[in-house]
């Protein structure tokens, strides 16, 4: 009987150490994939910035060369 229980024992201790590891690797995935999609949005502020800062300096060496020729 005590070995029955120690096998079980053992069985259990055994599942949960290997459900543990699952649920972390799967968490750990999950938080690696949420830094990539945040470092994706940051890449993509970053680009939308540096197009209006290129847009902005068009635009006011337009507004310069309409008011140099008047």
């Amino acid at each position: 009987m005590i070995t029955m229980l120690k096998k079980k024992s053992v069985s259990l201790l055994t599942l949960l150490f290997v459900m543990a590891v699952c649920f972390t690797s799967c968490r750990e995935t999950n938080e690696e994939k949420a830094e990539d999609a945040i470092e994706e949005v940051e890449d993509g502020f970053e680009e939308a910035g540096e197009e209006v800062e290129d847009a902005a300096k068009d635009i006011e060496e337009e507004l310069d060369g309409d008011t140099d020729d008047n």
